[in-house]
């Protein structure tokens, strides 16, 4: 029998360490269906995963690579099945994360006469991709399947495979040991990457010379936990997480001041304020008016990637190299601050803080606060949980009210901040992690946009899976929330309902209509019950909750602009404006006045 190209694409897909991909089938992709289809047969296939839409395939290739720390991989046909990938595709781009995205294409025959779903895809993925070449011929495919899986891997990128219909189906030929072809082969190991011994010695100085050091983390530190420690302990240090790299430290340490930036706590704030010398270690946060003011302090950073180096804050020594490395090297260089005043001064912060985030998720609201969502299921979660969030007002909640254990994992959309991201991440924790319980934590104008559809691939595929929890949380306010508090504090604009108001819809019904489970929640008091429910269930849920939307995502810092702005929002006849304006007034008032537990409030706000 003639081995087809497809055939071949897929055993050298399968000899880089592919097992599995997210996609949706069209006629521009049926030759390498149809190869997935053969080899399934004879028991050597790919899992193949079929989504609602490509989108949502991007999004779980870029997830799958959050999770597994592997190759990412999704699959569409040419034409509109392949702009639809664009968006997930940036979103791995983005968070750095290696991704392969393969797409169809009309017939090279055809190429050039404005044909049907003929688009050039090379140059629509010419941004998002690291790599992106359209096959021409059989011979052309093994280098560029090669070098395009290698370099998605060794560069935390995106590659773009192009495969012409026609290509597709040709008789499989090696190419030859001639003139104008070359053989490529398929495998790659990561180096260790380790700064210059001078190097290190020089952001020892800069470490050792501090008496109050900040270390602000990023994903780019997940492999180094222990290392960062090893440092914050050493050191006497304060850590700070961006929201990438939430998971990678526990939340309950007492020198861990958590999230940083708008969506951050005011022990972070505080901590980059007050701070002498800062440390940052496989971040990219973009915020940088949230860092020390340049002078103020002293600084080191590390990443794998160069053109992050010295972008955020200019730091006196830049190492380039892997975080964990980097750190073991570095560590024999450092000197124990025996001073631990201000690693001190930070825990009893962070005492400080959880009083004040629990008394805001308790705080009343009509009907449900959204905090206090996200807050109960923090305290009943399984210490293997997997909880993803959404854009929009899900993400400073899981930001600050998920107070993550050891042995848990969360992530979201972090540079892209795409809205849509929740549910496919959950969908792809729950293929690589099929033994965990997976929380998805999504606002409701998410669920209209792209997220309700994907509850029919959980039910498609939920009891393949060996826990079969997923847990879909929706937020329910009926309003576009996050766009509602910019509009006020940084346009100084009233709600604008035309472009914010919400349909009502029953999720949770929905939910029951496919066979899943679902909970209705509008009660505070029935929240515990409910999540103690939704764990214990035999098949996935959809928790609904209706929340309020007066209830603001509060950052650690009120600037006068900001809360000028809600004052003209205000003016301007935004009765929810002065609805929040009165809850962030009686909260000032507790904590910055005499006989407050705060009055460092005071001086912020």
């Amino acid at each position: 029998m003639t081995t087809l190209t497809s055939d071949w694409f897929v055993e050298r897909l399968k000899a880089w360490g592919v097992t599995r991909i997210f996609g949706y089938s069209g006629d521009g992709i049926n030759g390498v269906l149809g190869a997935l289809q053969r080899a399934e047969k004879d028991g050597t296939g790919i899992e193949f995963i079929q989504v609602r839409h490509e989108e949502m395939a991007a999004f779980m290739a870029a997830a799958h690579a959050k999770f597994t720390a592997q190759l990412g991989v999704c699959l569409s046909t040419g034409g509109p099945g392949a702009t639809h990938l664009v968006t997930g595709l940036y979103d791995a781009k983005l968070d750095h994360m290696p991704v392969l995205a393969i797409a169809g294409q009309a017939e090279v025959t055809s190429r050039g006469a404005s044909y049907q779903q003929e688009l050039n895809l090379d140059r629509l993925c010419a941004d998002v991709a690291a790599f992106v070449y359209e096959a021409e011929s059989p011979a052309q495919l093994r280098h560029l399947v090669d070098r395009g899986v290698r370099i998605a891997i060794a560069g935390n990128a995106v590659s773009v495979l192009i495969l012409p219909k026609d290509v597709q189906d040709e008789p499989w030929k090696d190419p030859p040991k001639s003139h104008g072809f070359t053989r490529s082969g398929p495998g790659y190991s990561s180096p260790r990457i380790i700064p210059r011994a001078e190097d290190l010695r020089a952001a020892a100085e800069v470490l050792n010379a501090g008496k109050k050091l900040a270390i602000l983390i990023g994903a780019g530190a997940r492999g180094a936990a222990d290392e960062v420690l090893a440092v914050a302990d050493l050191l006497g240090a304060g850590i700070a997480k961006a929201l990438l790299g939430k998971d990678v430290l526990p939340d309950d340490l007492p020198f861990v001041t958590g999230a940083i930036g708008l969506l951050g706590t005011k022990p972070s704030y505080e901590l980059m304020r007050d701070c002498d010398t800062l440390l940052l270690i496989g971040t990219g946060f973009p915020w940088a008016e949230f860092l020390p003011k340049d002078g103020q302090a002293r600084g080191v950073q590390i990443d794998i990637d160069a053109s992050m180096l010295g972008l955020r804050y200019p730091v006196e020594v830049n190492l380039h190299g892997d975080a964990g490395e980097t750190l073991r090297a570095l560590l024999p260089l450092l000197r124990r601050q025996n001073d631990r005043s201000w690693q001190e001064q930070i825990a009893a912060s962070m005492k400080t803080w959880w009083r004040t985030v629990e008394e805001r998720a308790m705080a009343p609201a009509s009907p449900v606060n959204p905090q206090r969502v996200v807050w109960e299921m923090s305290a009943q979660l399984p210490s293997n949980a997997i909880v993803t969030s959404d854009s929009g007002t899900s993400a400073p909640w899981y930001a600050v009210y998920f107070r993550l254990r050891s042995g848990q994992r969360g992530t979201l959309s972090g540079g892209l901040a795409s809205m849509g991201a929740a549910v496919p991440y959950a969908i792809a924790a729950k293929f690589a992690h099929p033994e965990r319980p997976v929380v998805a934590l999504v606002g409701d104008g998410a669920m209209q946009m792209n997220n309700l559809s994907e509850l029919i691939t959980v039910q498609k595929y939920w009891q393949r899976w060996k826990d079969p929890r997923l847990i879909v949380c929706v937020l329910n306010n009926e309003d576009l929330n996050e766009v509602t508090w910019e509009q006020r504090a940084t346009n100084g604009d009233p709600r604008y309902a035309a472009s914010q108001d919400l349909p009502n819809v029953p999720y949770s019904r929905f939910a029951e209509m496919l066979g899943l489970k679902g909970i209705y929640v509008d009660d505070p008091g029935e929240l515990q019950g409910a999540w103690a429910s939704a764990l214990a269930a035999d098949r996935p849920v959809v928790l609904e909750v209706k929340t309020d939307p007066g209830v603001p995502p509060l950052p650690p810092h009120i600037t006068a602009k900001e809360a000028g702005a809600f004052l003209a929002s205000m003016a301007k006849g935004d009765r929810g404006a002065a609805h929040v304006f009165a809850r962030l007034a009686g909260e000032w008032l507790r904590h910055a006045l005499p006989g407050g537990r705060d009055r460092e409030s005071a001086r912020e706000g």
